[in-house]
This record gives C-alpha cells, structure tokens and sequence, in this order.
C-alpha cells in the first residue's frame, strides 16, 4: 500500500514540476489543441447519439413505438416536415441536452437488465415510461414542442373553433403546456384504464 502511495506523490509531482524540455508557449498550444480535440470528439459523439438511427437500434424503439410515430402527421404531412425522435424527445439547448442524456443513461439499464425487452414487457411498463416523458414535457413547459410549434406565430382563426377557444384559453394565459392536451400526438397512448385505478 506504501507503495502505491508513493507512486502517487511521484506522479503527482511530476505533473507539477516544470518542463525541462518543452516551452511554456509549447504546452500551452498543445493543452489548447488538446481541448479542441477533445471537445470536438465529445460533441461528436454527443452528436451521433442524437440521431433517429442510433434511438431507432434499440429494438424496443424500433419494434414498439416507431411504427406508431409513422402513422401519425408529425410523421407523413402535406408540409413534408417530419419530426425525428430527437426533435421530441431531446432538448435542443446544450445543459438541458446533457442532463437528458444523463437522465437516458438510467434507461439503459431497462435494456441492460431486460426489464422492456420484449413487447409484453414494454406494453406492461408504458404506462410509467410516458408518465416520465410527460412528467418531463410538462416540467420544461413543453419546451420540445415549442421549439416547432410557436405560440407567438399562431393563428388561431385558421384553426378549427375548438382547438382555437382551447389555446386561447390555455395556451396563450399560461395555465396548460402542449403536454397537458396533446399527450399521444405522436404514439398510441398506454392504458389509461390503469392510470384511473393507481394512485
């Protein structure tokens, strides 16, 4: 164990000494050169990880609520604007990004550990699994749909009188998100039925 923690004080010392053989100037550009390699391979990555291919390689995403989401407008439109798994269900500012990928890494264990592996079991949890998504949505005030769907450029009389007296008395006076009405928008909702009868 001494042993070890010499190493450790030597490493460390050596860390902090100053460079015999390479310039301040030189250390500096290549700490510099560095950070830009790294940053550039972690946004990267970042980035590959925000893909409908990378969601879509997980089959209990591709099996289970992508051939919901073709079905669906947000899919298939007259505008030929299609909405991606991302765009929904990644938040597009980089801190909110981070802290859903950190809050999608608990997700992996469910594949890890088989608790959706299956379409049995994937229907058995959707229920829990959409109430943290809308839980989620409704937290950020349904930020994802914003980020498409403006309030501000809305034109409530080309909507129908329904959906036009619904935002006007919602949407618009802050008192319901997107979320709070449009929940199965883009996927076949779980059972409610289940959703009466649990606390």
């Amino acid at each position: 164990m001494g042993g070890l923690v010499d190493l450790a004080k030597r490493y460390w010392a050596t860390i902090w000494r100053p460079s015999r053989h390479f310039s301040l100037a030189f250390l500096v550009l290549g700490g510099f050169i560095a950070g830009v390699v790294f940053w550039g391979a972690f946004n990267t990555a970042l980035e590959l990880t925000n893909t409908e291919t990378f969601c879509l390689s997980c089959h209990e995403m591709r099996d289970n609520v992508y051939p919901e989401l073709q079905r669906t407008i947000h899919y298939s439109n007259r505008s030929g604007v299609r909405a991606k798994c991302p765009d929904c269900h990644v938040p597009h500012e980089w801190t909110a990004k981070i802290a859903r990928k950190m809050q999608a890494s608990k997700e992996v264990w469910g594949k890890i550990f088989g608790t959706i592996d299956t379409r049995e079991k994937f229907v058995d949890h959707r229920l829990a699994l959409a109430r943290n998504e809308w839980d989620r949505m409704k937290a950020n005030n349904s930020l994802e749909c914003r980020n498409c769907h403006s309030a501000e450029s809305m034109d409530i009389t080309r909507q129908s009188p329904r959906a036009g007296n619904m935002h006007s008395a919602y949407l618009f006076t802050g008192e319901r998100t997107c979320i709070d009405c449009h929940k199965g928008i883009a996927h076949r909702l779980p059972d409610m039925g289940a959703a009466l009868k649990s606390p």
